[in-house]
């Protein structure tokens, strides 16, 4: 539903103020002319009479029609009839030259989503075209399974899943959004945040990366305002005491330029003055700490000629003129931007010693740079043009596959914020094959960018001819040298997660541990859900665990709870994003039965006959507690569950300290301690995990299985890690007798080569 709907016909009056909490502030001027605007079908008619395109002005009429039909008696925020939104996006959409099923989707946009009609009947009325648009920009039904943020984000995937198939149900999107975001003052104090910042933070990168500059600056303009009003009101403040002297500047050097190329050109190039947007100079204020007067293209002056020889033959006449600044140069038409912009930048001082950028670019450079793939749309014959035959699309398709397991909407648009970053830099394979990656880029990106078999198989990578660690951050003009293993096994680290800045290495370094590694996975995931149950004091009997993870192991698609673990293995799940939801499960379906510590599912039965004494009880179950693991010789208390014996546990187990502590259940812990002939001569084994820290090399974990092999040690388990300083971590989960024998096994290991240390996990 398009977010300012109302039910209430009264109109709102027209504010001139945006309050705050801090405050009342002017709402700027072009924002209230904006808000005011009323678009009505005559003005659709007229346009489409005008332009010089071929439209089906009948369709388009029963398109309306059939809107009005249906949101007849709903009005927005503003106390206007409803109907004069949908026209609103369908004259923005016709001011970007879009054809007409765009623009009859854009009437229909909201009839299936807000009110009775159905997609079957625009099918008939309208055909599959305009049908498919329409379900592409209309969100989700509410889904029992999803919580609110796994609905945003399954709506927000459904919008790039449709865009990837037509791009057009994007710019239908972005036009909405845009129109919606010129009426937000009408709209409750506590959706004007929240809108804008989904704004900032998705649409706007996206009509970033469309070209779509226009619609990208104002989107960015109005969310600046309603997400910062008071720097949005500063920034306003500082360019109107200088919009009387920037005014005259840029005229009297827009009127030097024209003047000099009328005579050298024949016809005479457009000139154009430009002024930095609102967002544009917050950005380099705020967020780089400049002063205003050291942002030098805050004054712009457009050139636009009619073939690439006159935009370099302009670039020289223009460092004629005007003395270029050193190192202030870009060419993006031999390097284009990654949304297709191209065009020639530099940086000049003119005699009053004003810094200010002149752009010089063709007429089809322009076009592109102000409508971006709208520009390009290509409707011939009633053929739509398919993203999938786009190269210049791919980045929708690759941001759908990265996230299609992810339900967290911070993690989406995350990724969208990092792939599709207004800033890039240009970088070079050795060949002179050009990658493009967002600023921040590390050589992890670099290699996967290259194919995923070179990201899996680096083994270290060479900038400018010298060696360069793997979080070596790129820069322009750099020229990259991927070092590969053709090492059976060799792939990449998890380490390097931390380390790659682009969604697409973190998403194929996860697909790799995914496939590759899934008894590790399901080992560190197990491990890692049974440290946040035991953080949470959450205890479930392991019998009964499938049953309370079953919600959440249907959202991320796990069919078992091997799955399940697995995913948590590899990083496909993100336990800090349920534990609350599973506190608040566990606290409503066990109550007080949780209070037992005996935890079930983490804790291992033996017989009683273990060789532990228990204080005033008699032929007792003993159960050693999996969070302390404790071996003969450790000092130890027990713990009277429910039904289920004495839980033994170390005397320096969280889990005992915790109570003691909070005082809870002192009456329920009761002295045991090991029979004195307990020891390595004891014929019952017990699990205890050890961690061993060595520096990285090949065959280490042969060292250790056969150091362990040589005093007959049984290996369990056994996972390992990299480091971020370079060390691996190794866990071993081993068969031990008691203290003695676990002495001589951490010294025969801290003998082996390169091992830093051996430590007891869990103390």
């Amino acid at each position: 539903m398009s977010e300012n709907i109302r039910s209430n016909s009264d109109e709102v009056p027209r504010k001139s103020t945006y309050e705050t909490a801090e405050g009342s502030l002017p709402i700027p001027a072009y924002i209230l002319k904006a808000s005011k605007q009323v678009y009505t079908i005559d003005m659709i008619i007229q346009k489409v009479i005008d332009s010089e395109k071929q439209y089906d002005l009948s369709k388009i009429v029963s398109a309306y029609e059939l809107a009005e039909k249906y949101h007849h008696d709903q009005r927005r925020e503003s106390g206007e009839p409803y109907i004069s939104h949908p026209i609103a996006v369908a004259y923005i959409l016709l001011e970007l030259g879009m054809d007409t099923d765009t623009i009859c989707a854009a009437l229909l946009h909201d009839v299936v989503e807000d009110t009775d009609c159905t997609l079957e009947q625009l099918h008939k009325m309208f055909g599959i075209d305009v049908t498919m648009l329409v379900n592409g920009v209309t969100k989700l039904g509410e889904v029992e399974i999803f919580t609110k943020d796994e609905q945003k984000a399954e709506n927000i995937r459904k919008i790039l899943l449709a865009m990837s198939e037509d791009i057009r149900v994007i710019i239908i999107k972005l036009a909405d959004r845009l129109h919606n975001m010129r009426t937000l003052n009408y709209c409750r104090d506590d959706k004007r945040r929240t809108i804008a910042r989904e704004t900032m933070n998705i649409y706007a990168p996206i009509a970033h990366r469309l070209g779509i500059r226009s619609i990208k600056d104002e989107l960015e303009d109005l969310s600046f305002f309603y997400l910062d009003p008071f720097a949005h009101e500063e920034i306003e403040q500082l360019m109107a005491m200088r919009r009387d002297s920037r005014e005259a500047l840029v005229e009297s050097i827009k009127d030097k330029i024209a003047d000099r190329l009328a005579k050298e050109f024949e016809p005479a190039p457009t000139v154009s003055g430009r002024v930095k947007s609102n967002y544009g100079i917050y950005k380099k204020v705020y967020r780089d700490g400049k002063d205003i007067d050291e942002i030098y293209d805050r004054y712009a002056v457009r050139v636009i000629v009619n073939t690439v020889n006159e935009c370099y033959n302009v670039l020289g006449i223009i460092h004629d003129m005007f003395k270029p600044i050193p190192n202030r140069f870009k060419d993006y038409i031999s390097t284009p931007k990654a949304n297709m912009y191209q065009s020639l930048h530099t940086t000049v001082i003119g005699r009053e010693g004003i810094p200010f950028e002149v752009q010089i670019r063709t007429w089809d450079m322009h076009r592109l740079a102000e409508y971006g793939i709208a520009a390009h749309w290509k409707y011939k014959e009633g053929v739509k043009s398919n993203a999938k035959d786009d190269k210049r699309l791919a980045w929708i398709r690759q941001i759908i596959e990265n996230q299609k397991e992810s339900n967290d909407v911070e993690e989406i648009v995350r990724a969208i914020k990092s792939d599709l970053s207004p800033e890039d830099v240009f970088a070079f394979t050795p060949k002179g094959d050009m990658i493009t990656l967002p600023v921040g880029a590390t050589v992890i990106d670099f290699a996967y960018a290259i194919h995923t078999e070179v990201g899996h198989r680096m083994s270290g990578a060479k900038v400018n001819e010298k060696m360069v660690s793997y979080d070596h951050v790129i820069s322009t003009g750099e020229i990259i040298e991927i070092l590969t293993s053709n090492v059976p096994g060799h792939g990449p680290s998890r380490s390097w997660l931390n380390m790659a800045k682009t969604n697409e290495a973190k998403s194929k370094i996860r697909s790799w541990f995914k496939k590759e590694r899934r008894e590790e996975n399901i080992f560190e995931g197990r491990t890692a859900l049974e440290r946040e149950f035991r953080k949470h004091m959450i205890r479930v009997p392991e019998e009964e665990l499938e049953d309370f993870l079953k919600l959440d192991m249907k959202r991320h698609n796990c069919d078992t709870l091997d799955d399940f673990f697995a995913a948590i293995g590899y990083g496909g799940v993100q336990l800090s994003k349920l534990m609350q939801r599973l506190k608040d499960s566990y606290n409503k379906k066990y109550g007080d039965k949780g209070d037992d510590l005996d935890e079930q599912a983490l804790i291992k039965p033996v017989k009683s006959s273990s060789g532990v004494v228990v204080d005033g009880i008699n032929d007792c179950v003993i159960k050693f507690a999996q969070c302390c693991n404790p071996l003969p010789g450790d000092d130890i208390i027990g713990f009277i569950t429910r039904g289920h014996g004495v839980s033994v546990h170390k005397k320096d187990c969280a889990n005992y300290l915790n109570q003691m502590e909070k005082g809870e259940n002192t009456d329920r812990w009761v002295n045991v301690n090991w029979e004195k002939t307990s020891g390595t001569n004891n014929t019952t084994y017990f699990k205890t995990t050890l961690d061993i820290v060595a520096v990285d090399r090949i065959g280490l974990l042969a060292d250790v299985s056969s150091a362990l092999a040589m005093i007959n040690v049984f290996i369990y388990e056994s996972t390992s890690r990299e480091l971020k300083n370079g060390n691996a971590l190794m866990s071993i989960t081993v068969s031990i007798a008691g203290m003695e024998q676990l002495k001589t096994v951490m010294s025969k290991l801290q003998k082996i080569k390169n091992v830093i240390s051996v430590e007891r996990s869990g103390k």
